[in-house]
């Protein structure tokens, strides 16, 4: 069975599960739940997360009567002291849990140990856990999301040419793990060569400003790839502003509106998109069921999809 087609109807068949279990436990609900979610930094993919998130808790709401709180508290700027901050404020109040997209898995760890000895229910969406520790993850595969944009772009290439990767926040588990994923598979091509690798910190004017310094220092470039859903914006823009249209080839990341106008202008051939909707509603769904002392599995693979020309409108 086609592998896109067998995570969809895992993922329905696991929300009408989750739903489903709702009524084994709706006599003990409590009265009200409030669930904190703590995204890398504030920026419009995390907007559609929240947008699960919402319509999760709205869901649980119709089933239970019970009032579901969502709230989303998102720092100013990818910086993993000031998330800590957060996610430390959020345990103060004792929630019902929390969900956290991690900035840096070692320099969270501390936080997120903090909530699990306090009885937090936890997880992390668009993230894998710090190494040896167990907690509830949500998103797709990195490594495949990111070799599907390589190979789109060595094809688009014939497997020939300069090509340059966008990295978001280095530090981060998903933009970590596509970036080494876009090196290996472009290494696996002895004619297409990396000349330079930009950070843009998941912002998407420094994600522009990276992109047109590394063109204006690579004349020759023929292409590029990101690891982060601000990255191709930016990156789009420059070419936009450099007048390279056409000649720059361009492989995005994510479903951004953004992201897609730069499709349907021809500026980029196409995306691989993780489904931040979808990663917002199971992390709700996954905090609510662990403070019902449900079990809940490791991870949730919400998938990936490949949007092009023609299906962008889709």
């Amino acid at each position: 069975m086609n592998t896109k087609i067998t995570k969809a109807i895992l993922s329905v068949t696991l929300a009408g599960t989750m739903l489903a279990g709702v009524g084994a436990v709706h006599a003990q609900a409590n009265d009200s739940y409030r669930f904190v979610v703590v995204p890398k930094v504030v920026h419009p993919w995390f907007d559609l997360v929240n947008d699960g998130a919402q319509a999760a808790a709205a869901a649980l709401e119709a089933q239970t009567g019970s009032k579901i709180e969502i709230v989303y508290s998102a720092p100013t700027s990818a910086d993993v002291v000031q998330q800590n901050q957060i996610v430390e404020s959020a345990i103060a109040t004792r929630p019902d849990g929390i969900a956290v997209d991690l900035l840096d898995p070692e320099g969270n760890r501390a936080s997120l140990e903090d909530a699990q000895e306090r009885g937090i229910p936890l997880v992390l969406f668009d993230s894998v856990p710090p190494e040896g520790m167990q907690i509830t993850y949500i998103g797709s595969d990195f490594c495949e999301q990111a070799k599907i944009a390589a190979r789109r772009l060595v094809e688009l290439l014939d497997g020939e040419g300069q090509v340059a990767i966008m990295q978001g926040v280095p530090t981060a588990p998903n933009h970590a793990i596509r970036a080494q994923c876009h090196r290996e598979l472009f290494a696996e091509h002895p004619g297409i060569e990396v000349v330079a690798e930009g950070i843009d910190m998941d912002d998407i004017q420094l994600a522009q400003s990276q992109a047109a310094s590394i063109m204006q220092a690579n004349p020759e470039l023929d292409g590029w790839v990101a690891t982060d859903a601000a990255g191709p914006i930016g990156i789009g823009q420059a070419i936009i502003e450099a007048g390279k249209v056409g000649k720059v080839q361009l492989v995005g990341l994510d479903n951004l509106a953004e992201m897609l106008d730069l499709i349907r202008d021809g500026v980029a051939d196409s995306s691989s998109a993780s489904q931040p909707q979808l990663q917002g509603w199971y992390s709700v769904m996954m905090l609510w069921a662990q403070a019902n002392d449900m079990p809940v599995p490791l991870f949730i693979d919400t998938g990936n999809a490949f949007i092009n020309a023609d299906n962008v409108d889709d």
